[in-house]
């Protein structure tokens, strides 16, 4: 034991003296953002120190292969603009539709500026299958093996290794790295991917690049977004170059078949969506060869039409659901070579992040789960609301890529002219006390003077400060600019939940329940996994019952959890 202590502190002696043999490395954590002393010094880019930072940098640079652009794509038509516009300016905006190839290529041509050897190319999207999309793609095009020169971080699943260079990830990781990582030092470019969706987490991280560029003048920064308000975010960013690639598209027809109607136009009250989008189907493969997209709501809905589509039974017809809970297994059933034609039953999440090969005919059931809070109620909610008319345009624009398409819309042209243009931004919708005790661990500051595209409602701050407060993560009747966190907050900080579930997992910890806890915490954080099929409701009941307890919900949840872990064991 004596020497371990002699050992460890010969290894403290050498650390110390070597911190001040070479100032910038300890300097770079102290002009982090917060500016506090006690924080983890964050690795910033540093002049090289030695052979060895020398051989690394010649091995990074060495790796990166020839890179070609397939000629299909529009955006190859823009590469010497996007060359010149990204050297040239620490801030690009890049719009263009799905489809075109900004997200695939954008990283290729930041490794061909010699990009992702100081530092990693961080690749932002909002949605996990989309992350290991086209991380998938990215490295097949590279001609490297997905966690190499490619690599890529989702919830639950890290596949990025010493030799990676270009590193796909959810939005959500590139925040979650903010806590430990102030200045983003391991990265020496940023690509924040479907800005135009204008979810809470891109909100956030325009907001703070925007204030870390004049610490970073090494960092360069592309926002993409799909032709929507772009001028939103060149002035976000001080009027930054915006680069519009135009897509090769053949016209798209628009059809109006409202549920309330047959075929030939006449009053039917018994037509549903199923029954709409059957009929729809049916007038669309009229047409000719080509597969189908159809958007709707959720999980339940797609898995209703499904089950309609195959008992029709028609021949050499394929039908695929498309949502983010999908195993990585089915999601590429999506992208495979077939025969005959396919229709791909899909949520949103084909809208924007995805792009679904060979589609010549879109069916629009006209909706979406909208995430928003209630104010009356204090709790978030996720209801089916209707599109705004720049999200149907985005739908419609999936088809015609290939051949003149069909887009059919399962409402009326006045319905669509009087829909909002723009979905509404997340956080104008959402509870935000999320947001503040991030805020407030990093020293932000007052969220309503934060510099958001939007402000946030009012309301909405003063409900998360409220229930912060009641949490007992934040110290109470301080002004906004000097709010702080208490020791409680601060480990509230560090979970990656939804405050209220974080609050019942540190609790449970004093009361010795943790293990059964998280389980609730993490069934009540993503949606039921108990199903309950229009055509087997009663068969579903019957299953479920079998983990009911009488007196607690919960406590159901924690009996399913401890089923599903028997199975798993018995067939190891």
């Amino acid at each position: 034991m004596g020497c371990d202590r002699r050992r460890a502190k010969a290894f403290r002696s050498h650390r110390r003296a070597r911190n001040a043999e070479q100032p910038n490395r300890a300097g770079s954590a102290a002009r982090g953002l917060s500016g506090a002393s006690h924080r983890r010094p964050a690795r910033r880019p540093r002049p090289l120190s030695s052979d060895r930072d020398i051989a690394r940098l010649e091995r990074r640079r060495a790796s990166v292969p020839a890179i070609e652009y397939p000629p299909a794509l529009p955006i190859s038509d823009r590469r010497d603009d996007l060359l010149a516009t990204i050297r040239d300016h620490q801030v690009v905006i890049v719009a263009g539709e799905t489809g075109s190839g900004k997200s695939t290529q954008l990283p290729k041509l930041c490794l061909e500026l010699g990009r992702g050897v100081a530092g990693f190319i961080g690749h932002t999207q909002p949605r996990r299958v989309a992350a290991r999309t086209i991380a998938e793609r990215v490295a097949d095009e590279l001609g490297t093996e997905l966690g190499g020169l490619v690599g890529y971080t989702v919830r639950f699943t890290d596949r990025v290794s010493d030799a990676t260079l270009i590193k796909v990830m959810t939005d959500g990781i590139l925040l979650a790295e903010i806590q430990h990582d102030r200045t983003l030092s391991r990265y020496d470019t940023l690509i924040i991917d479907e800005a135009h969706e204008r979810s809470l987490n891109v909100d956030f991280l325009l907001g703070y690049i925007k204030q870390l560029l004049p610490r970073r003048p090494d960092l360069k920064v592309i926002v993409t977004s799909a032709t929507i308000d772009t001028q939103r975010f060149s002035e976000h960013f001080n009027n930054a170059p915006v680069i519009e690639v135009t897509g090769r598209t053949f016209p798209v027809e628009m059809r109006y078949r409202p549920f309330g109607a047959n075929l030939d136009g006449d009053l039917d009250d018994d037509r549903d969506q199923v029954q709409a989008v059957c009929d729809a189907v049916d007038e669309l493969i009229e047409h000719g060869p080509g597969d189908v997209l159809v958007f709707l709501s959720g999980e339940r809905e797609i898995h209703d039409t499904a089950d309609a589509l195959r008992r029709l039974d028609r021949p050499n017809t394929e039908v695929l659901p498309l949502y983010a809970r999908l195993s990585a297994a089915e999601q590429h059933r999506i992208f495979e070579n077939h025969t005959g034609r396919r229709i791909v039953l899909s949520t949103n999440v084909a809208e924007t992040s995805l792009t679904v090969p060979g589609v010549r005919f879109v069916v629009d059931a006209g909706a979406a789960r909208i995430s928003r809070y209630s104010h009356r109620l204090k709790v978030q909610r996720l209801p089916i609301e209707p599109i705004s008319q720049a999200s149907a345009n985005q739908r419609a624009g999936r088809c015609g890529r290939v051949a003149p398409g069909v887009c059919l819309r399962l409402y009326t042209q006045d319905d669509f002219d009087q829909r909002a243009e723009f979905t509404e931004p997340e956080i104008l919708r959402t509870n935000l006390a999320s947001v503040i005790l991030q805020m407030t661990s990093l020293g932000l500051g007052d969220v309503s003077k934060f510099d958001f595209l939007d402000p946030p409602d009012s309301r909405a701050v003063r409900d998360g400060v409220a229930l912060l407060e009641e949490l007992g993560a934040i110290d109470q009747d301080q002004p906004a600019d000097r709010r702080r966190l208490t020791p409680l907050g601060r480990r509230l900080a560090r979970l990656p939940l939804d405050p209220r579930f974080g609050r019942m997992v540190l609790e449970a910890d004093r009361h010795g329940c943790v293990r059964e806890v998280i389980v609730i915490a993490a069934a009540l954080s993503i949606q039921d996994p108990r199903e309950r099929p229009v055509a087997n409701r009663q068969a579903a009941d019957e299953a479920h019952k079998r983990f009911a307890v009488d007196d607690s919900d919960f406590l159901g949840i924690v009996a399913l959890w401890d089923y599903i872990r028997e199975q798993q064991r018995a067939l190891t």
